[in-house]
This record gives structure tokens, C-alpha cells and sequence, in this order.
């Protein structure tokens, strides 16, 4: 992972400089429908004219430039949740629609390269990790846990879930991902596409990265904004 930088960000903060301490956070943009372009102005002013919730937006900021950064009670108030389900959901669009193919893109190249000793053996262990993000995401998050939260939100909700169950299911998605880097540099013959096993495992760990912080933003601002619509339900 990337060196770690302690959140010192403010609305004031011009978005420009925000953006070039951690490049990482461009790829936060799209998931909240932010566009370039913004000048010399602030992350306000920014988040103001893209409707955005400022808290919102430095909440996920901060979490991604410092695993150890947990928002404090007064700003987890200000949450929106349904623009918090909005980022989290196009958070799974571009890991299933965007990321995912491109690493399958290239990993078919190697599979096809590694013939029939390694090839069906890569392909199996992706396969089955494919369909584990698949069932956490689509099937558990998307088709459970949202739309309990937003039944909670509409002041509904069923008592027989919890949130605190969707944490006891919080998986390490992303932890596969170094299993399959070992098997990419350490176990293949070293003549079998070196450079493009070496940019895949550059995505992976890029993606992975990207993985670990979703599951923060999971944990450290859904989870107890949920907790708190749940000791409110009618």
C-alpha cells in the first residue's frame, strides 16, 4: 500500500491541491459524479455545485489517504445516506463493470500462455474468486443490506436483520487478490509474459487498495450511520 497521509483536509482546502496529495482520490470522482475542471476552487465550493455532501465526500477522502482515520459522531450525523448508498453502489459498478474485466482482459493472455500445466489452474482460482466477490457484492450487498437500509431510511426496516450482521459478513475481498500475485511472480515460469504479469500484478495491487479502503468507508461510516437509523426505528 501507499504511504499513508494524516487527513489535514478541510472544505476550505482548494479540490485541486486535495486531488495531486493523493492520486488515488481521482478515482473517487465518477462514484460521485464529480467532473474535472474545477479550478482553483474549494472542496465546498466544488461539492456545492455538483450536489455532493462536503462531510460526505472528506469522509471518504480522508479514509483513503489514512487507513487509521475514523470520522468523528457530529460528522457521521451529517451523512446523507442515500448519496452514501449512491457512492457505494457505483463503487461496485466500476469494480464489476470497469476493473474486473480489464485485470480479465490480461489475465486471459496468460492464462492462454501458461498451457495446460498452470493455465486451468489460474483460471480456476480466479474463477472461484470472481464469484465470491460476486456473491458478497450483488447478492448480499445489493440485493440485502441496501435495500434493509433503505427501507430504514423510508422509516421501515424488518427486525429480523441487523446491521451488525452485515459486519460478522464483512469478508476480506480483497485478500485473494495477494494470493494471486504469488502465483503470478513467484510460481509461474519466469519466461511467460514477464511484462505483462508484472502490470497485472501493478493493478492488482492498485485494485486492492481500492478494495481495503471500500471496506473502511463499510465499517467505519455505513455501519454506524445504520446503527443509529436503527435506534430510531419507529
Amino acid at each position: 500500500m501507499m504511504a499513508e497521509k494524516k487527513n489535514v483536509f478541510s472544505k476550505e482546502t482548494k479540490f485541486a491541491e486535495l486531488m495531486t496529495e493523493d492520486r488515488r482520490l481521482l478515482q473517487l470522482l465518477p462514484r460521485f459524479g464529480i467532473g474535472l475542471g474545477f479550478g482553483d476552487r474549494s472542496v465546498e465550493h466544488v461539492c456545492q455545485t455538483n450536489h455532493v455532501g462536503a462531510d460526505l465526500f472528506l469522509m471518504v477522502c480522508g479514509i483513503y489517504c489514512d487507513s487509521t482515520f475514523k470520522p468523528d459522531e457530529n460528522a457521521l450525523q451529517r451523512v446523507d445516506m442515500n448519496e452514501l448508498l449512491s457512492y457505494l453502489k457505483a463503487s461496485h459498478r466500476y469494480y464489476l463493470e470497469e476493473r474486473f474485466p480489464h485485470i480479465e482482459e490480461h489475465l486471459q493472455h496468460i492464462i492462454d500462455a501458461c498451457g495446460q500445466k498452470f493455465g486451468p489452474m489460474l483460471s480456476q482460482f480466479y474463477g472461484e474468486y470472481k464469484q465470491e466477490v460476486m456473491r458478497h457484492i450483488q447478492y448480499y450487498e445489493e440485493e440485502v443490506v441496501f435495500p434493509y437500509i433503505e427501507a430504514l431510511i423510508n422509516g421501515q426496516g424488518a427486525d429480523s436483520y441487523k446491521i451488525d450482521e452485515f459486519m460478522h459478513n464483512h469478508t476480506n475481498i480483497q485478500d485473494p487478490l495477494d494470493d494471486m500475485m504469488n502465483i503470478l511472480l513467484k510460481y509461474l515460469p519466469g519466461e511467460i509474459l514477464p511484462k505483462e504479469r508484472i502490470e497485472i500484478s501493478l493493478d492488482i495491487i492498485e485494485l486492492s487498495d481500492d478494495l481495503f479502503s471500500h471496506a473502511l468507508i463499510e465499517e467505519r461510516i455505513l455501519i454506524p450511520s445504520v446503527e443509529t437509523l436503527e435506534k430510531h426505528r419507529p
